[in-house]
């Protein structure tokens, strides 16, 4: 069947998530005509999942976070087969932000020269306070809860929002940092701790952050980005699943094919094409996209569309505690973090470093199946042993800097596909020596707070395999397009009216959660573009 063509707009963004909702908001601010397609839809958080009682059989179904388990009909499956790391990621206005933890830290300045400090991977083409001013304006849209001074990273206007209550679990850790003289500080969290906005309430500290919120407290960009984008005059397409970046006679993007879900093919034509579809969808995209001139996928002369894979490997240490912490109350991922061990230490025999952050304990059958620490066994000592751990436990979860490696990759598997019959991604990836030292190195120090903050019990994980939620590097940025996919602004290389603006443009991760870069460096970019439309109406 013929496509259906539509009249063009001037951008054309595909995903609605993070990257994609701020680059929706920016470009309409200025006046552009933006349409978005997402192949997900809105959800309704006045029946979320975390206002149910079943709220945590929900979360291991249509809620899970991996869609290979979800099974949802707009996911697409990825062959998963050569990877420790399981991949998640969801479809639907406001993207991965409808499941995340809301930890909102920036990269350090160092992050952005690791080839200059360090002597691998590349420096970024950008530094720290070239973004600095799109951190700031994206706090101010989100809403940001927490506390400017942190001696760990450069001066920052005070948060929009004040802190998010740390818990009784976090003022136990915190002392103990204290105790063993460490750097800890509370977490930017992206969580109303007052009402933010015309409709956003407070946390509640309910606590399943990750199944929507009644409160509208959480910022996931349904909430934020999308109605601001929406009254500028954006549009928002949804259930619309992308199957090929077009081009035209010139080897521009002319817009995107997509397909409905009556199965309606549609060709929506554009004047510059954004891609905000995560580090999986957009490589995948890309390598979708072939035609005579980019055999290999567009935008890919360079080899490495899907090429330099990095994830945030994570191990994690929990605390097992005598007295009650009240540990499921607040959000999940959002209380205080140390960053003691963040930069390059030639004593550890590593470069680079890590990250650890404090997670609240689980709900009652999280806490009883084992999801933080092993399954409690069942019989007739079950719910005495519940009681024991329910409210007791705090955990401490260390987040490497994982560098990039060509051959951690996302590649096509043509004998796996979605309902659509599209090839879907296959995800190539092995942890490296120095991630696993900073993985044991970490829960060492993990256990020794543990062991400061005095816990009865302490339980390691050196891996926890299901935290492929940052999916960072497969259209690397650069200036030389023989060694990067797009330029320091998100511009492909190769078609220069193709931009990319989620976590695939990243050169190398840092140690810490990488939305709030995403966000800032799609704030940039937008601003980019629409500096030049001013530039050539200006030259009319």
């Amino acid at each position: 069947m013929a496509a259906i063509t539509r009249e063009p707009v001037d951008v054309l963004i595909v995903g609605a998530g993070a990257s994609g909702a701020a680059a929706a908001w920016r470009l309409s601010e200025a006046g552009l005509d933006v349409l978005c397609l997402e192949q997900g839809d809105w959800t309704d958080h006045a029946r979320a999942a975390s206002a149910e009682p079943d709220w945590e059989v929900r979360r291991d179904r249509e809620w899970n976070p991996y869609p290979n388990h979800r099974k949802l009909a707009v996911d697409y499956p990825i062959n998963d087969s050569d990877t420790p790391i399981l991949p998640l990621m969801y479809n639907g206005v406001g993207g991965s932000t409808l499941h995340w933890g809301c930890c909102f830290p920036r990269l350090h300045p160092s992050d952005f020269r690791v080839r200059t400090l360090d002597g691998v991977a590349d420096d970024w083409p950008l530094d720290y306070f070239e973004l600095e001013p799109y951190y700031e304006l994206n706090d101010r849209m989100m809403g940001i809860s927490g506390i400017a001074g942190d001696p760990a990273n450069p001066r920052r206007a005070p948060r929009p929002l004040p802190p998010i209550s740390l818990g009784r679990g976090a003022e136990r850790m915190a002392a103990a940092f204290d105790r063993l003289g460490w750097h800890w500080w509370p977490m930017d969290v992206a969580v109303n701790s007052r009402p933010y906005g015309d409709d956003r309430g407070a946390c509640n500290y309910c606590g399943p952050c990750d199944l929507g919120c009644p409160q509208r407290a959480r910022a996931s960009t349904d909430v934020t980005y999308w109605p601001a984008a929406l009254g500028n005059g954006a549009r928002l397409q949804t259930s619309a699943r992308v199957v090929e970046i077009t081009l035209d006679a010139r080897g521009r993007a002319s817009g995107a094919q997509w397909i409905d879900t009556a199965g309606n093919t549609w060709h929506q034509a554009a004047r510059v094409v954004i891609l905000a579809a995560n580090g999986v969808g957009t490589a995948r995209l890309l390598l979708l996209s072939t035609s005579r001139r980019f055999p290999d996928g567009l935008a890919n002369s360079s080899g490495l569309v899907g090429a330099n894979l990095m994830h945030h490997v994570t191990g994690m240490v929990t605390g097992i505690f005598d007295d009650d912490l009240e540990a499921y109350k607040g959000p999940f991922a959002a209380s205080i973090f140390s960053q003691e061990f963040y930069e390059t230490d030639a004593s550890r025999g590593t470069v680079r470093g890590l990250q650890l952050m404090q997670i609240r304990g689980d709900g009652p059958l999280g806490t009883a199946i084992g999801r933080y620490l092993p399954q409690i066994p069942w019989g007739a000592d079950h719910h005495e042993r519940l009681l024991a751990r329910l409210g007791r436990t705090a955990a401490l979860t260390v987040t490497t800097e994982d560098l990039p490696r060509p051959g951690n990759r996302v590649s096509l598997d043509p004998g796996l596909v979605d309902s659509s019959g599209l090839p879907c991604p296959a995800l190539h990836y092995e942890i490296d020596d120095n991630t696993w030292a900073l993985l044991g190195y970490g829960s060492e120090r993990g256990q020794e707070v543990f062991s400061e903050a005095g816990a009865a019990e302490i339980v390691t994980q050196r891996l926890v395999p299901g935290t492929g939620f940052h999916l960072l590097g497969t259209a690397k940025m650069g200036d030389d397009p023989a060694t990067s996919v797009v330029d320091r602004f998100g511009q492909a290389h190769d078609v220069p009216n193709l931009f990319v603006v989620d976590g695939s443009t990243f050169v190398t991760c840092g140690a810490v959660n990488p939305t709030s870069t995403i966000q800032a460096l799609a704030l940039r970019t937008a601003e980019h573009i629409v500096e030049g439309r001013r530039a050539l109406e200006a030259a009319a």
